[in-house]
């Protein structure tokens, strides 16, 4: 037996409500319950999770900012037999945040991981959405700045797959003015805070979505889904 099949550590990979608290597993928790520590993007959302199931555990900080570092001691620990429990501040870790550097580090090491299941806004923005779901290309977040958004947006115009995007609250309209320059006719989906009792669906054209929210003042949280080159029109 080798040296790291001794060990007894291991990291959860827990997927956690993206809105409604009640959209958490029974056997989120009860991992949750029995690890050592739970390492989350922000101290401020991991503490409300855990006073959300009534749980009390030490939190670890591990977001963009962490570094090399940072993965090492939370690698120590595993080596030191402690059970980790990896959040995001919503829905499933390591899907477009920096999560999946410590999955990278565990598989390399060989150590002990398990991934429990739950809420993905993604998947959820894509059942809403009507589009193609046989086949679906997930591009995260397109960029910064309107030249990277443009030449994102272009490389994907010619996806027959649907495609999904997610984007910060505060870039929808500059998204949106530039989705409306490179695929003014694309039909697309934008799906505001899902999952909560207040959750919105928008549908049609990139024109037509910017028209209507160019002049809104917004913030909320939101999914972007639109159809493949070719695809398969949805009367909205």
């Amino acid at each position: 037996m080798s040296e790291n099949e001794e060990i007894k550590g291991k990291l959860f990979v827990v997927a956690t409500p993206i809105g409604n608290p009640e959209d958490i597993s029974q056997r989120a928790i009860h991992v949750i319950r029995m690890s050592d520590f739970v390492i989350c993007e922000e101290y401020k959302e991991g503490a409300r999770l855990l006073a959300g199931i009534k749980l009390n555990k030490e939190l670890i900080k591990y977001n963009e900012h962490s570094g090399l570092e940072d993965i090492i001691n939370i690698i120590d620990l595993i080596k030191e037999g402690k059970k980790l429990a990896l959040i995001s501040d919503c829905g499933t870790p390591a899907i477009a945040d920096p999560g999946h550097d410590l999955i990278r580090a565990c598989i390399k090491n060989n150590y002990n991981m398990e991934v429990v299941p739950g809420a993905s806004s993604p998947l959820t923005a894509l059942l809403y959405s009507g589009f193609d779901s046989s086949e679906f290309l997930f591009a995260g977040f397109l960029g910064r700045t309107e030249e990277d958004r443009i030449r994102k947006l272009k490389e994907l115009s010619s996806q027959t797959r649907t495609v999904i995007l997610l984007e910060t609250p505060y870039r929808l309209k500059n998204f949106l003015a530039s989705a409306s320059k490179v695929l003014p006719n694309r039909h697309a989906y934008i799906g505001f805070n899902l999952t909560y009792a207040y959750e919105s669906h928008h549908y049609g054209t990139f024109e037509e979505l910017n028209d209507k929210f160019k002049d809104q003042r917004l913030k909320a949280e939101f999914v972007v889904v639109f159809e493949g080159r070719g695809g398969s029109r949805v009367a909205y």
